[in-house]
């Protein structure tokens, strides 16, 4: 029992908590879970659980799909550890705890005179998770959070706070996305943008009208995306409203986000699908129904051709599955292990309903998209291998060479990440 094996954490904690993420499909119950408030009390765990031979993992909003935070050691719950440390107009630089969730910092940024460059359909993710897995949202010429990271201070393997930054780019690409192998992020600094409003248009086109304005579509919106409806039922799995007396099969709800500067006091609007608000507004909210999503990663310019064969996949050998198909689009990037290393992608996610045995389409999802070299979304479902890594990652050998400096005996490891990069 953990107790009679190891001295008690240096900082409040439990015992044989078990932990269940967001969607439920991932659990453990680790030997401790820790929730520091101060990066003294995580340098103190960190500084414990080398000394005892523990592994550490981080949990914040617990999104992920995929087992990341699993450990039968310490799990380090950062959510005491949040909020902006500073902000930088003249660069339009922001900093902020590792813990902070994405929610909290839309309204004092805009007090800043800021705004995030980007953000997902879910705005519940700690910074640090969403940094670590390339979480992002829509647009051609919009980089994930991941992207946007220009310094980190870092609890690392040997039991020191270290700072990455833009003088040190070779480590802070692996920082980039580093699926929490490097260490604690205590505090981060992401480029932002200056404070911007959104205007919505929610439109629910036939695919054939997707299909004839893709480029169009994709250049002349800040963000665009859709949703791709094989059945009637699809869209509510989702919770998308739909319009009346229109079916949805083979149709999209699809979202064009347009920036402005907007008189907040005559030209804001609240309706349905025709917002128009601070940016931040708009993009708020989440999806209340639990689900399980793979997300896949091709190149931009094969993207119509994947989104037709995953249609054909759906239309034929897995007409079982009613989940639809969700469209992005996200601009290239320089992490080392990021999906969007070095080339402009289309974004393709599915999902399984809890529950059920939704192994055999994804799989075959996998292997469809194999073929068009896809990547994965690191906190959702995949099949990657570190073979597979090393082919699909020009640059892995480089990213496992600076873990290995960060965390030599591999204090940040668990089975999941220790067989990718270990």
């Amino acid at each position: 029992m953990p107790n009679a094996l190891y001295p008690v954490p240096p900082i409040p904690h439990g015992t044989e908590q078990k932990w269940t993420n967001w969607g439920g499909n991932q659990s453990c119950t680790p030997a401790f879970t820790v929730r520091p408030k101060t990066e003294q009390e995580v340098l103190d765990t960190v500084r414990f659980a080398i000394k005892e031979g523990l592994p550490v993992r981080a949990v914040g909003a617990g999104h992920s799909f995929t087992p990341l935070v699993q450990t039968g050691g310490i799990l380090m719950d950062l959510e005491g550890l949040a909020g902006l440390t500073g902000t930088d107009t003249d660069k339009n630089r922001v900093r902020m705890y590792g813990g902070t969730r994405i929610s909290d910092v839309g309204a004092p940024l805009w007090d800043k005179g800021l705004s995030l460059s980007n953000q997902g359909d879910i705005d519940k993710q700690a910074i640090a998770g969403a940094i670590s897995t390339g979480t992002h949202g829509s647009g051609i010429d919009l980089g994930s959070f991941s992207s946007a990271l220009r310094w980190a201070k870092i609890v690392n393997g040997h039991g020191e706070i270290v700072e990455v930054g833009e003088d040190q780019l070779r480590e802070l690409k692996a920082a980039q996305v580093a699926l929490g192998t490097l260490g604690i992020f205590l505090e981060v600094e992401l480029q932002a943008s200056p404070a911007y409003h959104i205007v919505e248009e929610i439109t629910y086109p036939l695919w054939d009208d997707v299909e004839r304005n893709w480029e169009e579509n994709i250049r002349n919106n800040r963000h665009y995306s859709f949703i791709w409806c094989q059945e009637e039922g699809s869209a509510e799995l989702y919770e998308l409203p739909t319009p009346k007396g229109e079916s949805m099969v083979n149709r999209t709800y699809t979202k064009k986000y347009r920036a402005a500067n907007l008189d907040e006091a005559t030209e804001l609007s609240s309706v349905e699908g025709a917002r128009k608000d601070r940016a931040y507004n708009i993009y708020a909210g989440g999806y209340m129904i639990p689900f399980h999503e793979l997300e896949y990663y091709v190149p931009a310019e094969q993207g119509l051709e994947a989104v037709k064969a995953v249609q054909n996949l759906l239309q034929t050998t897995h007409k079982d599955q009613k989940y639809p198909l969700e469209v992005r689009w996200v601009k290239g990037d320089e992490g080392y292990i990021s999906p969007f290393y070095k080339r402009d992608t289309t974004v393709l996610s599915v999902s399984g309903a809890p529950g059920t045995d939704y192994w055999p389409y994804l799989r075959d999802l996998d292997a469809l998209l194999e073929d068009f070299d896809a990547r994965p979304h690191w906190g959702k479902i995949h099949f990657m291998t570190r073979e597979r890594m090393q082919r699909h990652f020009p640059e892995y050998d480089t990213f496992v060479q600076v873990r290995r400096e960060f965390d030599p005996n591999g204090v940040f490891l668990n089975d999941h990440t220790r067989a990718l990069v270990g």
